[in-house]
């Protein structure tokens, strides 16, 4: 069983920034990624950020390149996700996860997910 802490999520204004956290544990058998996923009401979900175990190498979808990023702490073993230059797009609930590198990542387990708003 995988184990996710998920914080950071809330109301921001468009152009505004907030930071997701995640503390995940637990066995997830092969997984080798960490990374957020994102899915708004009536819309599919969508991969936003993913990193490798195993080198660090990062994976960002086209349509948070350059606004967020994606870390670790492996001493806290702690993921974060510094969302930046915010937009009403963005809201949606976001979903710490574990998976298989890719990219993108391919997730076997989450989180419950911090709620984000934006407002224009």
């Amino acid at each position: 069983e995988v184990e996710f802490v998920e914080s950071g999520g809330g109301l921001a204004q468009a152009g505004g920034s907030l930071r997701l956290s995640c503390a995940a544990s637990g066995d997830d058998g092969d997984a080798d990624a960490i990374g957020w996923f994102r899915q708004a009401p009536g819309k599919a979900r969508e991969g936003v950020s993913c990193m490798s175990d195993s080198d660090g190498s990062t994976y960002y979808a086209d349509f948070v390149k350059g606004r967020f990023t994606i870390s670790r702490d492996n001493v806290k073993n702690m993921v974060y996700l510094q969302m930046n230059n915010l937009n009403p797009e963005d809201a949606a609930r976001y979903y710490c996860a574990r998976g298989v590198w890719g990219p993108p990542c391919l997730y076997a387990y989450w989180g419950q997910g911090t709620q984000v708003t934006v407002s224009s």
